[in-house]
């Protein structure tokens, strides 16, 4: 079997999709949660340096508004939006500017501007850059503003500029709110941990969500391998009379926690081919970004660190810590025990993250978890691709109805067009249920992955 699959379906047998879902097909793959569901979130210490990458988000990099050997205070603003569709950025230490528009390493491999600050060693490092402010008169608009002055990304991993989707698009109407506790990933338990100890935060930023999109109620959807976090909220709901606000659980079932599939097990909708949620009427935010919200908005402060899952076997100390954006990898690595040669370190979860091939990173918005793997066991195989065998597999575990196989051997020959036009190739979201449940070892969603970049490509030359 190819892409993530051999430490994640037991006895290296592929696992049929679990029919107890109310979304179609699915994998059910071994969470490896237990490593860090039970370690409370810990504050990991400052480093000496701290590298601030400029595009942290979906849409463009943020503007630079210090300069060189400026001194600036925890949690003030050092970057401002680069357009409606970005988010500013805010010091992660009191510390100073020791360069500016650095070219830095990105996970992905590219280049990008920077901002570099020298900590100081003897500030106690407290965020006294706040502005306090009273959400209850505030209007949507100004609730609107204050999520955007924060520069809160989606945390789920997206890291789309929140504010843009507080508010329903023209034309149209939200009646829900969808708070994304699903967290289907393997590895990962940071939005868990969020759901279980800043309980109160997650539900007052689901109610400043509720007035600025205008939905009339809310629902918390979490798997049901996250009981005690389904319990926890309930409790609060009840202990604060929140009648329009519910917690349900949903079948454990990867992957559960994409919005399609959420608002089809939640609501029993299908949001259309090409479409967003607000099509049905709904929107959905990530559980730990609306923590966000609620923690951030009431203190007039920006977004600076966040909660990442530090897992995996080739880590001695995995957890749940809060991490100073721009924190570089190599000093996280050191904190959390990890081994010193690696056969692969990831940037998020084993299905949709990415496997890097530098340590010259830091820390961004949208990272949700480190995960560090020994030569001995990488969470792929390395067994050489065969021919396909025909046998439905990936077909049967795609949630979007999709023909991974076909779509597959069309990538083979860059009949790219066709893939998009008879094959609905852009409907695929590369949650890697194909490549995990292939028993040629076709790497199906690398194959995907690559075709939908050249198509993007293309379109972008021709403007």
């Amino acid at each position: 079997m190819s892409l993530f699959n051999q430490p994640f379906t037991q006895k290296g047998f592929l696992k049929l999709p679990w029919q107890g879902t109310s979304f179609a097909n699915g994998i059910h793959p071994e969470d490896h949660k237990e490593l860090t569901e039970h370690k409370p979130i810990r504050r990991m210490p400052f480093s000496n340096k701290i590298i601030v990458p400029l595009s942290q988000s979906i849409g463009a990099p943020a503007k630079p508004i210090v300069t060189k050997g400026q001194d600036v205070m925890r949690g003030e603003p050092i970057a401002e939006a680069g357009g409606f569709v970005s988010a500013p950025i805010h010091a992660p230490v009191t510390g100073t500017v020791s360069a500016v528009d650095e070219l830095v390493s990105m996970p992905n491999g590219s280049k990008t501007p920077a901002i570099l600050i020298d900590t100081w060693p003897s500030s106690d490092q407290a965020i006294r850059y706040l502005q306090p402010r009273d959400t209850k008169v505030m209007s949507a608009d100004e609730l609107v503003k204050a999520v955007q002055d924060a520069g809160v990304v989606g945390l789920g991993g997206a890291a789309f500029p929140t504010h843009v989707k507080m508010k329903a698009p023209k034309g149209k109407t939200i009646t829900t709110l969808v708070a994304n506790g699903c967290e289907c990933e393997p590895y990962l338990t940071c939005d868990h941990r969020t759901m279980l100890e800043q309980t109160d935060n997650l539900l007052k930023g689901l109610q400043l969500a509720m007035v600025t999109s205008g939905a009339e109620k809310a629902i918390i959807g979490i798997e049901d391998n996250k009981m005690d976090a389904v319990e926890k909220i309930r409790e609060a709901i009840n202990k604060q009379q929140l009648t329009n606000i519910t917690c349900e659980a949903v079948p454990t079932c990867y992957p559960q926690g994409a919005e399609k599939m959420l608002l089809k097990s939640l609501l029993g909708l299908e949001v259309p081919a090409g479409g967003i949620p607000a099509d049905i009427g709904c929107a959905v935010f990530n559980v730990g970004t609306l923590a966000q919200i609620g923690e951030l908005v009431p203190e007039g402060r920006g977004l600076i660190e966040r909660i990442v899952t530090v897992s995996g076997p080739g880590v001695s100390k995995p957890g749940n810590y809060i991490i100073p954006l721009g924190t570089p990898l190599p000093y996280v690595l050191e904190q959390v025990g990890a081994i010193e040669k690696p056969g692969m370190i990831i940037l998020g979860g084993p299905m949709m993250g990415m496997s890097i091939a530098t340590r010259d990173i830091a820390t961004t918005k949208g990272i949700t978890g480190i995960l560090v793997f020994p030569p001995e066991q990488l969470p792929c195989c390395n067994e050489p691709e065969m021919p396909c065998i025909g046998c439905r597999a990936c077909v049967e575990a795609c949630p979007m109805y999709l023909n991974p196989s076909m779509l597959g051997k069309l990538a083979d020959v860059s009949r790219h067009q066709e893939m998009m036009d008879e094959y609905h190739l852009m409907n695929c979201f590369e949650c890697g249920c194909c490549s995990n449940s292939c028993p040629a070892n076709i790497p199906l969603t690398q194959k995907i992955r690559v075709a939908k970049q050249s198509i993007r490509q293309k379109a972008r030359n021709a403007r």
